[in-house]
């Protein structure tokens, strides 16, 4: 099992930024990636960024291209997803997670998840 542990989440204004943090325990040399995913109310869970923590890959929704920015600390086990310009559309639950199956062009697979946490931007 891996737990994932999220933080940083927040109100902001259209054109601010914001930075998630997501800390992960437990067996995580059973994970080869991690990433972050959201969901706006009535909508289906997206990928937003994910990382291969092993070599450094990534790989980024079109919509948050050139404004997120997905990074890691391997001697901490901690994720960061540095978001800039946040939009409206932006706001959602942010989770983390973290798979063992990393596939080209799309990212990590998730078998492990956090709790969540909210991110609002105002308009």
């Amino acid at each position: 099992q891996v737990q994932l542990v999220e933080s940083g989440g927040g109100s902001v204004q259209a054109g601010g930024s914001l930075r998630l943090s997501c800390s992960a325990s437990g067996y995580t040399y059973s994970s080869n990636c991690m990433g972050w995913f959201r969901q706006a109310p009535g909508e289906e869970r997206e990928g937003v960024a994910t990382i291969h923590t092993g070599g450094g890959s990534t790989v980024y929704a079109d919509s948050v291209k050139g404004r997120f920015t997905i990074y890691q600390d391997n001697a901490e086990n901690t994720v960061f997803l540095k978001m800039n310009n946040l939009k409206p559309d932006d706001t959602a639950v942010y989770y983390c997670a973290s798979g063992s199956t990393w596939v080209l062009r799309r990212g990590c697979l998730p078998s492990y998840w956090g709790q969540g946490t909210q991110v609002t931007v105002s308009s």
